[in-house]
């Protein structure tokens, strides 16, 4: 594009929940170039004023979570006085749930962040993934919502990390050749164990960079490719012993790998 477009996220909260939004919908356009600014904590109609003023200098589309009337009322008007398209994210879906759910919504600012028990859930998963991260503590996996088990450089640790932010604690252990599998693994468990693989190929040119990026350039079974080879095989092996599940992650995003995960579990869970 030969000019850049303006791209207003306005919200009486964080605006997380804009930004998640819009990350995702940008996704699907290429060579565009957007400049987002961000409006968060707007709680008052005077503050609603004051950030009009400034996206009147800068039009372009406005997008916004609001929950206030009145603040709604100067956005909405200001924007059709301007000429600019705004857009309410949210209220499709919660007109939609509320005939749904037989029930009225609650205009709360923010009421998606409350500090609630799923709020703790989450810092608590946190804190447990981290602790339990590369094998460190196996002895607690039966105390794991999940469990990754994968060769060297199959993304386990941000796929555990990211499933820990969705509430779920989770351990990953690593498959290393020479070195003993937490007996525990075969053990009977409630939490529920995945394999991840991937690629020879891709594999190994993760570890080369990997061994770059450490100034590590002395010749190692780590990025031999028939060594590489023999490790995901022996995974793939044990993952079919123990009827764990395997999804390969060569040409998936941790978001996608974590997903494929929740819905392997949510399947075992109905079985």
């Amino acid at each position: 594009m030969g000019f850049r477009v303006h791209l207003h996220l306005v919200s009486d909260a964080t605006g997380e929940t804009l930004e998640s939004v819009v990350k995702a919908a940008l996704a699907q356009f290429e060579g565009v170039d957007v400049a987002k600014h961000y409006w968060p904590m707007i709680r008052s109609p005077k503050q609603m004023e004051r950030v009009m003023q400034d996206i009147s200098e800068r039009p372009g589309l406005v997008l916004y979570t609001l929950v206030n009337d009145s603040i709604r009322d100067v956005l909405q008007q200001t924007c059709r006085d301007l000429g600019l398209v705004s857009v309410s994210v949210l209220d499709p879906v919660i007109q939609a749930l509320q005939p749904f759910l037989g029930v009225k919504a609650h205009g709360r600012p923010g009421r998606q962040h409350a500090m609630d028990a799923a709020y703790f859930g989450r810092i608590e998963a946190m804190q447990f993934t981290l602790a339990h991260d590369d094998g460190h503590l196996p002895n607690n996996l039966d105390d794991a919502d999940i469990v990754i088990a994968g060769v060297s450089r199959t993304s386990k640790t941000p796929t555990s990390m990211y499933l820990a932010n969705r509430g779920y604690k989770t351990t990953n252990i690593p498959l290393v050749p020479g070195a003993p599998i937490p007996a525990q693994m075969f053990a009977p468990t409630k939490a529920f164990i995945v394999g991840l693989t991937t690629s020879p190929d891709r594999l190994v040119q993760i570890r080369k960079n990997r061994l770059l990026a450490l100034k590590e350039d002395k010749p190692t079974s780590y990025v031999d490719e028939d060594k590489v080879r023999e490790e995901i095989t022996n995974a793939r092996r044990l993952f079919s012993k123990h009827r764990w599940p395997v999804i390969d992650v060569t040409r998936r995003s941790i978001e996608e790998t974590a997903a494929a995960i929740l819905a392997l579990k949510s399947q075992s869970e109905d079985a």
